[in-house]
């Protein structure tokens, strides 16, 4: 995978589309994308792209993981970095250097963040947060 372009934005080499179903083990080079239902184990050094309808039941370990929407369950672990948009459902634990959590985005699970360097803003966000804010507590 390119550190010049963690994101996985780049040129995909494989496409499981819509409609499509896949049980097994999955194990890729490059950067691939699923929009269909997957059930099993995924493993690369590389970037999986979750597109938004896809279903996954897998455990996951890649060099990073984009969530466009979808929905995700079960353990996930990346080298590089884990991102969550809205509107997509991940329920599973987490283990990677960097996690981006977007507003919107459902996550359900423990995060770790192990290895790279500590979050340096607040948009790299490691923990389920609450879209409201408390109520101020008065004296």
């Amino acid at each position: 995978m390119s550190s010049q372009d963690p994101s996985g934005v780049g040129e995909l080499q494989a496409l499981l589309g819509p409609g499509a179903q896949f049980e097994g083990t999955l194990v890729f080079q490059g950067r691939i994308r699923i929009e269909g239902r997957f059930k099993g184990e995924i493993r690369s050094d590389d970037v999986l792209i979750v597109g938004d309808a896809a279903e996954i039941d897998a455990d996951i370990d890649v060099g990073a993981l984009i969530v466009r929407g979808g929905s995700l369950r079960g353990a996930v672990r990346a080298r590089q970095l884990v991102e969550i948009y809205a509107p997509a459902s991940v329920r599973g634990d987490i283990e990677a250097p960097q996690v981006f959590l977007e507003k919107g985005a459902h996550f359900e699970g423990q995060c770790r963040m192990a290895g790279g360097e500590p979050p340096s803003t607040q948009s790299e966000v490691c923990a389920n947060v609450p879209t409201t804010s408390p109520s101020p507590v008065s004296t």
